[in-house]
């Protein structure tokens, strides 16, 4: 969406022989200071009108107040200031002075929503004005073509105020025409020209002292490098100018609008909802303003994103009628586009609706909008649905013309629009071609993108292209490429690891705070004591560290380097396997495939819907934790295997009859990660691993071990078993560095983790389905979350973690997981051993010390759990511990 709505201008008069010029300078340093420090303005311009000041000079003081309410949003009182000052200008016969307040007045109405009006105004003050005034005057008319939309005529506009002004000398303006005219470049699609302008329009910013606009210029350039494509850029920006902003006492209504619309970009749908529905609410409470109807707008794209079309449908909607009656067509046009689309994920795709997409998308392209190809392929789609194949084939062309240009995410939608092309005119090799190169230009978007969290929700874009190969490996029977494809976008935010300097002194300190904040918290609820400063404590820490790993720049690195987004080389995967089977399971419109890999030959399988999977899955993880702490019984055991068998129907189905006899790999959809494999029978007495992908199963079984013999206990507070589980496991690594009882603080532990060869970690952890990186496991000092596990220069080789939930993990994008575990993987770890529901403490001892010494004799983890399982025997509590667990890795 091209940006179109820009900072507001303070207006400063011109000179005339009806007053002295000092008094000129007073009059320029108050009005100055209405954009500068709005509230100290007003407060100035209040008692200049106690005075008694003559006619003159109070149409300055009313122009001052008008300026100031309108910066922080309150736009009924400063149109009567202005209103007020007009009438006191005209009273003075000072024409010049009239002027300069009627194109406040008129610039005001404009943001107001009351845009014919204030055109008329701003018309009127043009015509009587001249040299520096005149291009004073066009610069406040072209900010209101601008939100109009009207970009041609606002640089023409802008043109001539740029020349009048730099011409009189007049630095201050000229910085403002010039942040003006590099706002209406990006809103063309030239961000180099913009930048240009901000860069001369900062450094003048500065030199006159205007500290508003200077954060306003900082907060512009956040828009140019979100136009380019560079989210962390964007969001360093935005924060700064947020920073700059807070400390002037003055809000930025535009500023919540632009930092949503970033979050959107990123994948981060939900918090671009909970955002744009906050401050549209915050600004309707101060008064109308166009920015409302913008939030209002990216409140409904983002309910969109997040599956819930009803609900932007009804905000769409309120903004479409709030454009219409501000006569801003392009966004009129936009909030319709979001209407139908809305419609469609409702499922309604009548005659309708089609003919109201064509008219939108043909709307759009004459507005030279750049949804215009969106609106192209949504009318293609509805298209297809009614059967209508080439009036679907028209537009779909159409929309597919943007493919080679523009910013990654629009190249991406409209190679979707080809790839759907090529389906409908039955053009197979088109069609995965077209597939290749949109899920390319997300790579080219994502490998941006230093922070996991960003790069797994940014996967969001590309899980259509990926499920339109998919679909056509399928419908043809070619099982290898459907693996192939299966593989191509599957858990990619692991496969290149975050970018986060473990020596980030400000995260570190942020974190540290953040675990102190936590404890005490903690304590305060066990004691019954207040907790709501503490806790509006650690939901600003948590923000704070969410908001400074986001900003994270990558730099763009290599994918071929670290053999990220390569194709699966089918050919290494067999002589990696062996014996072994992989089973990779692919949910294709609802239903599971179980893709079996091994012996040199790949097979698929129908296993059945994939929500009867997920509610097995569900109900498999309840008996495990009934049986860990509940009453025992001598049906436990017998239930425990009956559970088991369904859950193998669902997941398996007739793949269990086609593993083999050695070692199975799994590499589950993010849905159906958690899932208590040992539990099935046909995996019971087998090496099982459990892999996001094949590609990092590959790339864990190519891993050296550490040269050092580096080795790592760590118990945390308050285990039901105290120290025993790790006192115990001391006989099997007599030189390896113990920490608990105190000592088992995150800083600590994290040094004992730096590239140790194994590593175990008994503590009660906790997952945070709300926010995935915030999953934590409770040490001495606090919880140590995944933010901190990234901090790690390498992970542990072999990590053992014996804490409830540890392999939990929050599906997100299109087939990611975030959780405890996804900053480990693209650290190093070769393998990880965690569970899926919460375990039973004392179970848990003698099972880690049966894993362990299969570990220390050089087993493998998937391999040490698998004869765990076996010494389990018949004690119910036992299986349930042991079925608990799974091996994630080699």
């Amino acid at each position: 969406m091209p940006v179109t709505h820009t900072v507001t201008i303070s207006i400063i008069p011109v000179a005339t022989t009806a007053r002295p010029v000092d008094g000129q300078s007073v009059t320029d340093e108050l009005l100055a200071l209405a954009l500068a420090r709005p509230h100290d303005a007003l407060k100035i311009a209040h008692d200049r009108l106690a005075a008694h000041p003559t006619t003159y000079e109070a149409s300055v003081a009313r122009q001052t107040a008008g300026i100031a309410h309108r910066v922080v949003g309150e736009y009924g009182p400063a149109i009567r200031e202005l209103r007020a000052a007009l009438r006191l200008a005209r009273a003075s016969g000072d024409l010049d002075r009239e002027i300069d307040v009627l194109a406040s007045l008129g610039a005001t109405l404009a943001r107001a929503g009351r845009t014919e009006q204030g055109l008329a105004a701003l018309d009127r003050a043009v015509q009587n004005s001249h040299g520096a005034a005149a291009g004073r005057v066009l610069l406040r008319r072209a900010d209101v073509l601008m939100v109009l939309t009207r970009y041609a005529d606002a640089l023409d506009d802008l043109r001539g105020a740029v020349t009048r002004l730099r011409r009189a000398g007049d630095t201050l303006w000229e910085a403002r025409s010039l942040s003006h005219r590099a706002f209406t470049y990006l809103a063309v699609g030239q961000a180099d020209r913009a930048d240009g302008d901000f860069v001369v329009a900062e450094r003048l910013f500065a030199s006159c002292g205007q500290d508003l606009e200077y954060a306003m210029t900082r907060h512009n350039r956040g828009l140019v490098a979100f136009a380019r494509g560079d989210l962390p850029d964007a969001l360093t920006y935005l924060d700064e100018a947020g920073q700059r902003y807070e400390a002037l006492g003055t809000p930025i209504p535009e500023l919540a609008f632009d930092r949503c619309r970033v979050l959107l970009a990123a994948g981060l749908a939900r918090d671009a909802l909970q955002r744009a529905d906050s401050a549209a609410s915050r600004i309707e409470e101060v008064g109308p303003s166009t920015t409302v109807a913008e939030l209002l707008l990216t409140a409904a794209s983002a309910a969109l994103a997040s599956g819930e079309p009803n609900a932007a449908r009804t905000r769409a909607e309120r903004a479409h009628r709030l454009f219409q009656a501000q006569h801003r067509e392009r966004w009129a046009a936009r909030a319709e586009l979001i209407v139908l689309h809305a419609r469609y994920a409702a499922g309604d795709t009548g005659i309708q609706e089609l003919r109201r997409a064509e008219q939108t998308s043909t709307r759009l392209e004459a507005l030279g909008a750049e949804e215009a190809p969106g609106a192209h392929l949504l009318a293609g789609r509805i298209a297809l649905a009614r059967g209508e194949r080439l009036l679907a084939e028209e537009h779909l062309a159409r929309a597919a013309r943007a493919r080679r240009r523009g910013p990654p995410l629009a190249r991406s939608a409209s190679w979707l629009a080809q790839a759907l092309l090529s389906t409908t005119r039955g053009n197979v090799r088109a069609t995965l071609a077209a597939c290749s190169r949109g899920l390319d230009a997300l790579d080219e978007h994502r490998l941006t993108l230093g922070a996991t969290e960003l790069r797994a929700h940014a996967t969001t874009h590309g899980a259509e292209l990926a499920m339109v190969a998919q679909r056509e490996a399928l419908r043809r029977g070619d099982t290898r490429r459907l693996l192939a494809w299966s593989e191509r976008w599957r858990a990619t935010a692991l496969a290149v690891p975050a970018v986060r300097p473990p020596d980030d002194e400000e995260l570190v300190a942020e974190l540290a705070a953040l675990r102190d904040v936590v404890r005490r918290l903690e304590a305060a609820r066990a004691s019954d004591l207040p907790v709501a400063p503490l806790a509006r404590e650690r939901r600003r820490l948590e923000a704070a560290v969410r908001t400074r790993t986001m900003r994270t720049h990558a730099d763009g690195p290599d994918p071929a380097a670290n053999g990220y987004g390569r194709w699966m080389d089918l050919d290494a995967l067999f002589a990696a396997l062996e014996g072994t089977r992989l089973v990779e399971l692919v949910d294709i419109d609802g239903v599971l495939h179980a893709v079996v890999a091994g012996n040199r030959r790949v097979r698929l399988h129908s296993v059945g819907k994939a929500r009867d999977a997920a509610r097995e899955v569900e109900m498999a993880r309840f008996a495990l934790r009934r049986m860990a702490y509940g009453r025992q019984t001598p049906q436990a055991g017998k239930m425990l295997g009956l559970v088991g068998e369904r859950l193998e129907e669902a997941l398996l189905g007739p793949a269990a009859a086609d593993l083999g006899d050695g070692g199975v790999v799994v590499v589950p959809p993010a849905r159906l990660h958690a899932v208590p494999w040992g539990m099935l029978p046909a995996l019971g007495d087998r090496s099982v691993s459990v892999v996001p992908s094949a590609w990092n199963w590959l790339r864990a079984a190519r891993l050296e071990q550490p040269v050092e013999d580096k080795i790592a206990l760590v118990a945390g507070p308050g285990l039901d078993t105290g120290l025993a589980e790790v006192s115990g496991l001391v006989g099997c690594y007599p030189n390896a560095t113990v920490l608990g009882n105190g000592s088992a603080t995150a800083e600590r532990v994290l040094a004992a983790l730096d590239g140790a060869r194994i590593a175990h970690i008994a503590a009660h952890g906790s997952f945070r389905a709300d926010s995935p990186l915030f999953s934590a496991l409770w040490l001495d000092d606090g919880p140590m979350t995944v933010h901190d596990f990234e901090r790690l220069h390498r992970a542990p080789y072999r990590l053992v973690l014996s804490a409830c939930d540890s392999g939990v993990g929050n599906p997100v994008g299109a087939d990611e997981l975030l959780g405890l575990v996804s900053g480990l993987v693209p650290l190093g770890a070769a393998g990880i051993l965690a569970s899926v529901v919460r375990v039973n403490d004392a179970a848990t001892a003698p099972l880690m010390l049966a894993l362990h010494r299969r570990l220390s004799a050089g087993a493998g983890l998937a391999d040490a759990l698998m004869h765990a399982r076996a010494e389990a025997g018949d004690d119910s509590v036992a299986r349930a511990t042991v079925q608990s667990f799974i091996a994630l890795g080699v």
